[in-house]
Order: structure tokens, then sequence, then C-alpha cells
């Protein structure tokens, strides 16, 4: 069990970033349409459910990793993408 601030984050971005590799098409139409919550609901819920199925529910309680990793690996990275969100 993940019990380390660092570990947890690490987890978290990794899990992002395999979503990411896998899906492209999905995360360039989900930030072209606005609807990427939508697209990738599947894969991020399993995502989630890996990252607690790991990390001690202690840290899960104080941190929001996986949230800022969806933030910072799905929005951030695709920000040079034309996009009704910003």
């Amino acid at each position: 069990m993940i019990d380390t601030p660092e570990a947890a984050n690490r987890l978290a971005r990794a899990i992002l970033s395999d979503v990411r590799m896998y899906n492209e098409d999905k995360v360039r139409e989900g930030i072209e349409k606005d609807t990427l919550f939508e697209l990738l609901a599947e894969e991020l819920e399993e995502g989630r459910a890996h990252y607690v199925s790991r990390v001690d529910p202690a840290l899960r309680a104080r941190t929001n990793f996986y949230g800022l990793a969806i933030v910072d690996i799905l929005v951030y990275q695709s920000r040079r993408l034309k996009s009704p969100i910003w």
C-alpha cells in the first residue's frame, strides 16, 4: 500500500499518462468539443479504481493527486488545442 505523497503523486501521474497515451483521439476530441469527461468516463473511473486500490486511505483523504493529475496530464498538456474551454 502506497503511503507517501511522492509515490501516490507518481502513481496518479503514471495512470493519467497511460490514459492519455492510449486515448489520444478521445483526449483531442474531448478538449476540442469540451466533452473530455464524458468521452473518458470509463477510462477515468478505471484509473481512479486502480489508484484507490494502491494508495493508503488516510493519504487519499488528505490529498487529491488523482484529480490534480487529470488537470495536469489531460487538460494542461492539451492547452495548444483549440477549445471553448479557454
